[in-house]
């Protein structure tokens, strides 16, 4: 009877088994036809230069007290958005950019956040940023203007500010966390699992994996070496000059380029009909 018993139970579990087999190919048809989205989805016209087909993972922040406009993000043409990217609110993706699997663009707090042409944004990567007004009053020093200059609530250009900028050919790569107030020149590169928070980062500066960057201004053509943690303008002033390193940026622009054309020509919604 013990046998018996055993060989009964053993093949309940063997029967659950190829239930669940079995219905893998179904749930990931539905996943991926969510993040198709379909010929029905309700599309806004900015501009034609802008892919807006709302999506299930491209969408619109909610009112808050903190962000009273509500805001669908503003995507080019020529970028590639992952289907399992998500990317909310007040955020422009430029031309030519990728965005990798597990990317989030999160525009529903500090805003606007603007990504420029031809950057990368690797997978696991977070750009969020703290509140920038609240109930409708502008809060000092947590945007930038387009130039890298930090923006007082008062200043006459704090509307037109960013909570995060990031000018183009920039790489941000896998699990870097981006969290605004923040400005980053060209052709820089943050590393693996680097954090940037409350700062201004140069052009061509290179922040090497797991480090941290905090309130501070890191110059033009510098080296974050491995593992910094840099949190006072006298550390970031003392930085070594990035020299080769710059290079390292070059491979992650040459690289995204073409998964963004190829997605794009043959993308990831049209492999798996």
């Amino acid at each position: 009877m013990k046998h018996n018993s055993k060989f009964i139970v053993n093949s309940n579990y063997l029967l659950i088994i190829l239930i669940i087999v079995a219905s893998i190919p179904i749930a990931a048809n539905n996943l991926f036809a969510l993040s198709q989205g379909n010929t029905n989805d309700e599309v806004l016209s900015y501009s034609s230069n802008f892919n807006t087909t709302k999506r299930s993972n491209i969408f619109p922040n909610v009112r808050t007290d903190y962000n009273s406009n509500v805001t669908f993000p503003r995507i080019a043409d020529s970028a590639f958005v992952h289907p399992f990217a998500v990317i909310i609110g007040d955020c422009y993706i430029g031309k030519g950019v990728f965005v990798a699997p597990t990317a989030v663009c999160r525009g529903d707090e500090g805003v606007p956040i603007h990504v420029g042409d031809f950057s990368n944004i690797q997978d696991g990567v977070i750009l969020h940023a703290v509140d920038t007004t609240k109930n409708g009053i502008n809060i000092d020093n947590k945007r930038f203007s387009q130039s890298g200059d930090r923006l007082l609530a008062n200043d006459s250009e704090f509307d037109h500010g960013y909570a995060i900028f990031i000018k183009g050919n920039v790489s941000l790569a896998h699990d870097s966390l981006i969290h605004g107030p923040v400005w980053i020149g060209n052709n820089t590169l943050v590393g693996m699992k680097s954090i940037v928070f409350d700062s201004k980062i140069g052009n061509n500066v290179a922040i090497r994996l797991g480090s941290i960057v905090a309130g501070v201004e890191i110059p033009d053509n510098k080296l974050v070496p491995i593992g910094s943690i840099i949190t006072n303008q006298t550390q970031a002033d003392n930085l070594p000059a990035a020299n080769k390193s710059q290079n390292l940026n070059i491979a992650d622009l040459l690289n995204s380029k073409q998964l963004t054309t190829s997605y794009n020509k043959d993308s990831i919604e049209k492999s798996i009909r």
